[in-house]
């Protein structure tokens, strides 16, 4: 019987710490921040804020985080990811695909993943970035990552980049469903997505011919211009997912959050955002990430805790957190569609 070549799909999130020990913290950061999509600043002014200033200070501050949503299967953004990979390989062809999974920074190593594809010989690569907005940051860096590895290869296959997902009806039906489950009967005074902030300069390289206006007008509909601009992105995930949840669209608010130093990031702020809300009478929120699929230390401690604690003390009285799609079962059939559409 003649052998059929398979393709391979690889599946890739942020990243996480090794253990919750101060030394593994610390090497998860320095590897993290030393991301030139990330923090995109000269290499040596880098290089000195990261291992001089945030590593060696912010690495005990952010083990104890990782304390608070460690379980005894480790860290939820893995395990969650392994989950996913698990329930995929089920909903595929064995004998038509590869899967593997990888974390952007720290194990299992993009590295690693791509040369498991390399001996399986696959035909085609198939690569998912588990950011549903695209941003250079996250998804552009999964890709530059990703053809760093292959550029070495003698035999270099096809390879298919899924750059963002955010409208995908699967997506937002898996966002559905578990909201609906999370919030049951209730009536919320409002409901808060907030995504992972972005300061504005790369907001401004990643704009059209400088189309990039940073302002409610400018990110009020999706156009060829701002495709992707990664807050006009977010906002449209939001306009997307409270028409497919039925959410009025007065209590709909869009903010950003995990703000580092002192330059200008994308706006509103989520604290600033919840503040204003509580002014305005909002006793009971309802609280989405949707710049996540996994929880993690983003989701879980900053939004479900640490938020929590800043409306509480401004006055407001129930803080609610819907979680993130993890492994829901719509979720993985979304991921099983990109991959055969794609395929």
């Amino acid at each position: 019987m003649k052998e059929v070549a398979k393709t391979g799909v690889l599946l890739v999130n942020l990243g996480t710490p090794d253990s919750t020990a101060v030394p593994h913290v610390r090497k998860y950061l320095r590897e993290f921040l030393m991301d030139g999509r990330v923090i995109d600043i000269p290499f040596l002014s880098r290089w000195l804020l990261v291992n001089c200033i945030i590593a060696p200070f912010r690495a005990p501050k952010s083990a104890a985080e990782y304390r608070k949503l460690w379980t005894d299967r480790g860290s939820p953004l893995l395990f969650h990811t392994e989950d996913l990979k698990d329930k995929l390989v089920q909903q595929l062809d064995s004998k038509q695909y590869h899967v593997e999974m990888a974390m952007r920074y720290q194990t299992p190593s993009i590295e690693n993943g791509l040369k498991a594809m390399q001996e399986a010989k696959v035909k085609k690569i198939i690569v998912l970035p588990l950011f549903p907005q695209y941003a250079s940051a996250t998804n552009g860096s999964v890709i530059d990552k990703v053809m760093e590895v292959v550029s070495s290869w003698q035999v270099i296959p096809s390879i298919s980049y899924i750059a963002r997902f955010m409208d995908h009806p699967l997506f937002l039906e898996a966002w559905k469903e578990i909201a609906d489950g999370a919030k049951g009967d209730q009536e919320y005074d409002a409901y808060l997505f907030s995504y992972h902030g972005l300061p504005e300069r790369q907001i401004q390289k990643a704009s059209c011919n400088g189309y990039c206006q940073l302002n409610a007008k400018c990110c009020a509909t999706q156009t060829s211009s701002n495709q992707y601009c990664y807050r006009a992105q977010c906002f449209y995930t939001t306009r997307l997912l409270a028409d497919k949840m039925g959410l009025p669209a007065d209590k709909v608010h869009t903010s950003f959050q995990s703000r580092l130093g002192k330059d200008p990031w994308v706006q509103p702020y989520t604290e600033d955002s919840i503040k204003d809300l509580v002014k305005n009478g909002a006793k009971k929120v309802l609280a989405f990430s949707p710049a996540f699929v996994a929880d993690c230390l983003e989701t879980t401690v900053e939004v479900g805790e640490e938020y929590k604690e800043v409306f509480e003390e401004a006055g407001g009285e129930q803080w609610d957190l819907v979680p993130c799609l993890n492994s829901n079962d719509t979720w993985v059939d979304c991921v099983k569609q990109l991959v055969l559409e794609n395929s």
